[in-house]
């Protein structure tokens, strides 16, 4: 399988709502959120396609994390406002723009992991895409459920990663004007 790079990988962020991120306790709020925020600055640096959702925002689950906004202002205004679907997949709005990325390579990251995150990775890889997930950019409800989870998806094909390590591989080279922005990002993270 060829390397994940960024330019042939597409940044697909889901359900990382100020609610929904509340009942994931397998990670910390802050770790998740961090990670979270890092990817989409890292994809933008990068000039990779981000695709945002979320799931009924007008609720309990409450709404995206307005840090994207300021990061990614066209990946957060268009991003793919879901009313129940669970599998983002099934929402043909979210489908859709998973595949106008144009990319089969995709690095996902949701909230939660138990319920958002599983079960749209798992009908990517049946649609032929190459999925890595970042599992310290979500989480799920107990930590067991997070276990299962993440082991669910890499069963069915998905390469688990850590968010420094996916964006190392999409980088490639820190000693790049991308990869030092990158790196910097990392190291502001791991200071915070």
């Amino acid at each position: 399988m060829e390397r994940f790079t960024g330019k042939n990988t597409a940044m697909i962020l889901i359900d990382h709502q100020t609610g929904t991120m509340s009942w994931a306790r397998s990670n910390p709020f802050e770790m998740m959120k961090t990670n979270a925020l890092m990817l989409a600055k890292a994809a933008t640096i990068m000039d990779m396609p981000i695709v945002l959702t979320s799931s009924m925002e007008e609720f309990i689950q409450g709404p995206l994390l307005e840090e994207f906004q300021t990061i990614c202002p066209d990946a957060f205004n268009n991003r793919v406002k879901r009313m129940g679907i669970v599998n983002a997949m099934e929402d043909e709005a979210f489908a859709a723009a998973v595949k106008a990325t144009g990319r089969k390579n995709l690095v996902v990251a949701g909230i939660t992991n138990d319920v958002c995150t599983v079960f749209p990775v798992i009908s990517m890889i049946e649609l032929g895409y190459n999925v890595q997930v970042v599992a310290d950019a979500g989480g799920s409800p107990t930590e067991i459920a997070d276990r299962v989870s993440l082991e669910r998806m890499a069963k069915a094909g998905a390469t688990m990663v850590s968010a420094n390590q996916a964006l190392a591989e999409l980088v490639g080279d820190w000693g790049t004007e991308e990869g030092g922005q990158v790196i910097q990002l990392i190291v502001q993270a791991l200071m915070s």
